[in-house]
């Protein structure tokens, strides 16, 4: 992204917020809206904002597994294939319960 092609001033946008908003959405873009001079806020398209939002829970998943690797709190794969296979039998015998 180029932050020259991606910085208007809130002036702009409120003469311009129909193309503006247009213009994001169709190109997934990430706007930086200046105030004063400041950056204040961004505007981004809503579909590229979940995508980030995602990467960014992903990436909190990885980095508290690792955590938890180091803290040797983990099942090793074959303990927790078990676990979720008795899980699968104790639902099966209920549901043939149920229905006897």
């Amino acid at each position: 992204m180029k932050y020259s092609e991606s910085i208007k001033s809130i002036s702009y946008l409120k003469t311009h917020a129909s193309e503006v908003v247009r213009d994001v959405v169709k190109n997934q873009k990430t706007l930086i809206i200046t105030h004063n001079g400041e950056a204040k806020v961004i505007l981004q398209d809503v579909k590229l904002y979940e995508k980030t939002q995602e990467s960014i829970a992903l990436l909190k998943m990885l980095a508290l597994s690792g955590k938890e690797i180091k803290l040797g709190k983990y099942k090793p794969l074959q303990s927790s294939l078990k676990n979720v296979q008795k899980k699968i039998n104790e639902f099966k015998r209920e549901q043939n319960e149920v229905q006897s």
